[in-house]
């Protein structure tokens, strides 16, 4: 493909409450055995994108430490590759990254020395699929300067955290706002843009020079009408995990047989591999509409629920509509409901823990946290 691509991943929000403590969004758990950032790898290496960095901040370690080997989404290659680009000290600069324009404009020399005529931008913090051949073809065919991917939203889904667009009869965006109080569309912005990579080098040295640091705002919704930005409306699943009950909804999904299938179906969504062994269920154990990950031991009822990997259960315990992420230790007689469980916590036995009609996250800080 003749085109670039740059995942940013570097994001935190206050809204995850403690599942964003020691981790970036990107590198949130999903589906039983992906991370959030899985999707968008997986996406750019089936599109056939051959060259793909990633802007990585906060809490990187974990992300990191995912992103170790590249051979998983196919970017072990001599031409290309995968780049993680973490922010650095330098002698004319000691700043983190102060917004996504300037995470790109740090990091310009290495779209200065690529090749490709056209850049990919797409945050790491979505689930969905996506074929960005068709996306670019449409931005070629409209002879866009920015085509972004957009969105219709349900009714009742909570959209003043994202960027709001309205579009003509021809698809071009006429207005975007970004996080509005009132929205007067449903339509959103996915969080993909796709643009000329000379363009976009010139419009980051032009906001740098104006200590403009947010792509958004800074770039698309002060050149709406100087520039031809389009938007390219995206049907299928879509969905980003920012928030607690945005990502417990993201989760749940995947116990829908046709949302599974679709992810699992090709072109397939890649992610790094553990060894560990298949998920073993002891006398006692009743599995119900769950999705157990390899190396879960369980010994009591599940339902409604997702398991990460290695989790124990233990005897006499009571799962239901919950999540429970990686290497979490339950004790017996342990009653878990409408909740998510931090990682590596150990609930103790004869525990209760209950979301009410909302979600709880579960975060006991005790001495099996590892950093």
């Amino acid at each position: 493909m003749k085109a670039l691509g740059i995942i940013l991943a570097g994001g935190n929000s206050s809204k995850m409450q403690q599942l964003s403590n020691k981790r970036a969004i990107a590198a949130m758990p999903v589906g039983g055995s992906f991370r959030s950032i899985d999707f968008t790898l997986s996406n750019m290496s089936n599109s056939h994108i051959q060259k793909v960095a990633v802007l990585t901040q906060y809490n990187a370690r974990s992300l990191n430490e995912h992103l170790s080997s590249s051979k998983w989404w196919d970017f072990g290659r001599k031409q290309g590759g995968l780049y993680v680009f973490n922010p650095t000290v330098t002698s004319e600069n000691s700043w983190w990254y102060r917004g996504t324009a300037d995470a790109m404009y740090r990091n310009i020399d290495w779209l200065k020395r690529s090749h490709e005529p056209y850049v990919v931008i797409a945050d790491g913090d979505c689930v969905y699929k996506m074929d960005y051949n068709e996306l670019l073809e449409y931005h070629i065919e409209k002879k866009a300067d920015i085509t972004v991917v957009c969105k219709e939203m349900d009714q009742e889904e909570d959209i003043s955290r994202f960027g709001v667009v309205r579009m003509n009869e021809d698809s071009r965006i006429v207005e975007f706002e970004e996080k509005p109080m009132m929205a007067q569309s449903n339509t959103i912005s996915a969080g993909i843009y796709v643009l000329r990579r000379r363009q976009l080098i010139e419009m980051l040295e032009r906001c740098a020079e104006e200590n403009r640091f947010n792509f958004v705002t800074d770039i698309l919704i002060r050149y709406k009408n100087m520039k031809r930005i389009y938007g390219y409306k995206m049907n299928s699943y879509w969905s980003n995990i920012a928030t607690v009950e945005s990502y417990y909804k993201t989760n749940m999904d995947f116990l829908k047989p046709e949302v599974r299938k679709y992810f699992r179906e090709e072109p397939k969504i890649y992610s790094k591999i553990d060894d560990l062994p298949p998920a073993k269920y002891n006398v006692g154990s009743e599995i119900h509409n769950s999705l157990i990950a390899s190396g879960c031991i369980v010994n009591s009822k599940v339902e409604n629920s997702i398991l990460f990997k290695k989790v124990f259960v233990g005897k006499n315990c009571v799962i239901k509509n919950s999540i429970i992420l990686n290497d979490v230790y339950i004790g017996d007689n342990t009653h878990i409901e409408n909740c998510i469980v931090e990682s590596r916590d150990t609930l103790r036995a004869n525990s209760y823990f209950s979301g009410g009609d909302g979600i709880k996250v579960v975060y006991e800080n005790n001495e099996r946290y590892v950093i």
